[in-house]
């Protein structure tokens, strides 16, 4: 009936640690952000050891503070009665004009708080209602670990978090069936499958949750076979009446050469909240009239205080086991991969009783990882010395938002890196070069259609690992997966109805996407490369492993199945593209410079989904200054062109209630037409980079760099550019 997803979760972390002979101090905290939910946590902890380290003692504490603002679908309104929540109610005064009144919540914590707006038929519709709710966790930990024996080890822990506030989850509901009979007559349910008979209710759990937790764990190091067995279990028991069961056990095995393989198994179980429910059933005995309000009679059950059909919370079992290999290639360096088997179901509660079948599920999940530990990198004695101990690995000094400038000094030499870009647009409309007024975009920006919404916000983030390796000293080879997530908000047009079936809904939009990008795989060519000149060519390009057929969820606004969302928020191209680039970079004393022309040329015509992005070239020329051995900052100057988007996708179709005939599904914005994308546009990039000469971060590399739009002239109708960032980390080796 509701959903929060599609959805990007972004989160970050920090953890600072100190430490002497027999004690540790860490203090950490960070922030998670999601569309309809924020969390800010901080945590101090630490350790203290004793009996030579025999015996440790670690504790800790936390708070995290947490708000939800989720926004209550209005395609489900039929289907859920969201009232119990509301804040507000709204009228007409005597003047015709829409009077927001207060109310209060019906429920303990958590309210709707709604916007209003009348329709062509002068009744008040809530435009937008979003569900706030805010809560707080305080969290305390305290455990032991004693060294039994050379080869065993044994710990004990406990740990007691109390949660207070909204604590519900405001996807969730519960369904309320009206069940009647006369006096002296068996039960009779009334009208199940029908509004009049059931209705759902947003769950409502308690303001207050009291966890305990127990933790038992015992490692067994086993000579003969050279392996470690880890044996582990969790008890955890909380005022609601859950209690929960996990053990866990896994077996360390190294195969020699850098192999590990680590098999595991877990089993979990729990038994249900006391509020938990299938299904409310309110429970009259008496006489209705035709309408079904009651005549003569009493309410025999009515609404619990609490309810929740959340599976989460029923009695059940789960049951998962897995493998991970891991492969140490050199000190520091290290690949794992992982394979895990999952399966959820009510029959394997302990001692039965679990949720029916209909909760089952499973799944499978596999996993990569590389790994690098800093630390012991720099303890292989290098040579990375100062300022010109970076250059030996990396003597790059471009700006955060170049890629593709350089390759690696010699044979067998390694770098690993992160890449983040980030790109906002907001205000006008533009229509070419100038902006254009909300009306002629209304009017014109859809074909001649009357656009439905136009855009006012969008956003979006990649993150790209590089990996790079030198074979030769003349070549190296680079991959780089991409991770993209986009966001857009739109506001509605008042004047046009959405689709011909449900009829008018005046409503802000908005649309989320995120997932895996495009693949790249390039290869970079040493052509000239002296001590204070260097040209690299870099043949290479992207393979279509971002998805381009996202669909819009169906709703009110998109009334058909395999609606696809618009071009621009698409995770990938979906077509194989060629992306070459010539890069001349120089240097003298303090000085540096140079100069770049990439392009990106689609090998296709069009994809699965029926279009192609339009090819792109971009030139790029920056200058620079070295103030230290470890600062430098650059300006550079980008033109970029690209093409509008070719062919389209299928056009959708949905049958008219009133005619029964078919008609074609208007697109609901500007962002919809092929002809909207593309464009020329001029930027001036500031970037600061910083190199670490030495110490314990010695050889990273962290750039950053702003992009400010100096010129735009887009292709069409096309929302105005804000700001560009980029912002790089990598490290030679």
């Amino acid at each position: 009936m509701s959903t929060a997803s599609p959805e990007t979760r972004k989160q970050g972390d920090f953890k600072l640690s100190y430490e002497w002979d027999e004690a540790v101090l860490d203090i950490g905290g960070g922030i998670s952000v999601e569309n309809d939910y924020e969390s800010r946590f901080a945590n101090l902890g630490g350790r203290f050891d004793f009996n030579q380290k025999q015996t440790t003692v670690n504790w800790g504490v936390s708070y995290t503070n947490s708000d939800t603002f989720a926004t209550i679908d209005p395609d489900a309104r039929n289907f859920y009665d969201p009232s119990p929540y509301y804040n507000s109610s709204a009228d007409f005064d005597n003047a015709g004009n829409i009077v927001v009144k207060p109310v209060v919540p019906t429920v303990p914590v958590g309210y709707i708080e709604s916007t209003y707006a009348a329709d062509k038929n002068r009744e008040i519709l809530r435009t937008n209602s979003i569900l706030h709710g805010n809560r707080e966790d305080w969290g305390s930990q305290l455990g032991l670990t004693q060294v039994l024996g050379k080869n065993s080890l044994l710990s004990l822990d406990l740990g007691y978090t109390r949660s207070t506030g909204y604590l519900a989850n405001p996807y969730k509901v519960v369904y309320a069936h009206f069940v009647n009979f006369k006096p002296g007559q068996e039960f009779v349910l009334t009208n199940l499958e029908g509004p009049a008979g059931v209705l759902g209710y947003i769950e409502v759990r308690p303001d207050e949750r009291n966890l305990f937790n127990w933790h038992l764990g015992y490692d067994q190091f086993i000579e003969p076979l050279n392996a470690a067995l880890h044996f582990d279990y969790h008890f955890a028991h909380d005022d609601w009446s859950i209690n929960a069961h996990t053990f866990e056990a896994d077996w360390v095995q190294p195969l020699g050469a850098g192999w590990t393989v680590t098999p595991r198994i877990r089993y979990y179980s729990q038994s249900a909240a006391d509020f938990y429910t299938r299904g409310i059933f309110q429970v009259f005995e008496g006489v209705l009239d035709r309408a079904g309000e009651p005549i003569s009679g009493k309410m025999l059950r009515t609404f619990p205080k609490y309810f929740s059909s959340d599976q989460r919370l029923s009695g059940f079992g789960t049951l998962s086991g897995g493998v991970t290999v891991n492969k140490q290639f050199a000190k520091g360096i290290s690949l794992e991969t992982g394979f895990e088997y999952y399966t959820h179901q009510g029959s394997l509660k302990l001692g039965g009783g679990g949720e029916q079948a209909f909760a089952d599920y499973d799944y499978w999940v596999a996993n990569a990882a590389l790994k690098v530990n800093l630390g012991a990198l720099n303890t292989r004695g290098s040579g990375n010395d100062g300022h010109g101990g970076h250059h030996q690995h990396n003597h790059s000094n471009s700006p955060a938002g170049v890629m593709f400038d350089h390759a690696l000094p010699k044979s067998g030499d390694f770098m690993v890196g992160y890449r983040y870009m980030r790109s906002e647009q907001s205000g006008d409309v533009m229509l070419g070069s100038h902006p254009a007024s909300i009306n002629t975009v209304r009017a014109d920006g859809c074909g001649g259609r009357g656009c439905a919404v136009t855009p006012n916000f969008m956003a979006m983030n990649m993150h790209m690992l590089d990996l790079m390796v030198a074979p030769t000293d003349w070549l190296t080879l680079m991959l780089m997966p991409q991770w993209a997530d986009m966001e857009m908000t739109m506001t509605a047009n008042p004047n046009v109805h959405f689709n011909t079936i449900h009829g008018d809904h005046p409503t802000g939009h908005a649309h989320q996407t995120g997932g895996v990008g495009v693949l790249g795989i390039y290869a970079l060519f040493k052509v000239f490369d002296k001590p204070h000149h260097h040209l690299t060519l870099s043949f290479g390009g992207t393979a279509p492993t971002g998805d381009a057929d996202i669909n819009l969820r169906k709703t009110l606004v998109t009334p058909v199945d395999n609606q696809r969302i618009h071009y621009g928020m698409q995770l990938g191209s979906g077509t194989w593209d060629f992306k070459p680039s010539l890069t001349y970079m120089g240097e003298v004393d303090e000085f540096l410079w140079g100069a770049q022309a990439t392009g990106t040329v689609r090998l296709e015509d069009h994809n699965e989904s029926g279009f192609a992005f339009g090819d792109i070239f971009q030139g790029s020329v920056w200058g620079g200054y070295h103030w230290t051995n470890w600062l430098a900052t650059t300006v550079r100057g980008v033109y970029t062109s690209q093409g509008k988007v070719h062919g389209a996708y299928p056009a959708s179709t949905e049958i008219d209630s009133n005619t029964g005939l078919p008609f074609v599904l208007q697109h609901i914005g500007p962002f919809d037409f092929p002809a909207n994308y593309g464009g020329q546009f001029v930027d001036l990039g500031l970037g600061v980079n910083v190199t670490i000469p030495s110490g314990a971060f010695q050889g990273n590399t962290l750039k950053f760099e702003w992009l400010q739009p100096v010129h735009t002239d887009y292709n069409g109708y096309q929302l105005d550019r804000d700001y560009g960032l980029a912002v790089s980390w990598s490290y030679g080796f």
